[in-house]
């Protein structure tokens, strides 16, 4: 009985650890060093944000006038560095895609403000985030997904596993941070998005 009762207790642990799994600092500034030197891409130190909302973005300028943020809530759902080199790797897409040259000063690229705000109820809330996410985010559904497509190409190429962007996606979609299907998200649905990062990863790493 006593063995069924440890047993027990340690599946519990195990799954409320898995349930908050974190990476730390060295572990994304590993993954920034590694992806963007497999892109030819100017090597920066990350800025890092308090912030508890998961989210990554280039503040952008010019091409040779940027910086790159990540905050502590994408830190804290995140699981392994081949997911977060997936999210980074999935920003330089947009600044080499030439996403930014298109009027896009700032990027929001994963929070999805309408979506956040909105679970803490009130319809107010939620149509003033979408106003926000709207004037933040700049990037059309198709540039979100081109930006996919390139993260995971330059995930593959770096010797990381191509899945890591679909699997951050997919942490997202666990802690029930997701994009609802309407006209005012710029970011495609979550559920679609994941389908296609996996075709995608399967595509480009065989298997």
């Amino acid at each position: 009985m006593m063995r069924k009762f440890l047993l027990a207790t340690f599946i519990l642990a195990l799954s409320i650890s898995c349930a908050y799994a974190q990476i730390d600092e060295a572990t994304v500034n590993a993954a920034w060093a590694k992806i963007s030197k497999a892109d030819g891409f100017k090597t920066i130190a990350i800025t890092y944000e308090k912030d508890a909302s998961p989210n990554a973005w280039v503040k952008f300028q010019s091409q040779n006038n940027f910086s790159v943020h990540v905050t502590a809530g994408l830190m804290k759902i995140l699981n392994n560095e081949d997911e977060i080199a997936g999210v980074l790797g999935h920003e330089i897409g947009h600044v080499r895609l030439g996403h930014y040259n298109k009027g896009v000063g700032r990027a929001v690229g994963w929070t999805i403000l309408g979506s956040l705000l909105g679970k803490a109820g009130g319809v107010a809330q939620a149509v003033g985030s979408i106003g926000m996410n709207l004037a933040e985010s700049g990037f059309s559904r198709g540039q979100e997904v081109a930006a996919d497509d390139y993260g995971t190409e330059l995930l593959k190429r770096a010797g990381y596993d191509p899945y890591g962007l679909y699997r951050a996606m997919k942490a997202f979609a666990d802690n029930k941070f997701v994009t609802q299907p309407n006209g005012f998200n710029s970011h495609p649905p979550t559920e679609r998005r994941l389908q296609h990062l996996q075709a995608k990863a399967k595509a480009v790493s065989g298997k």
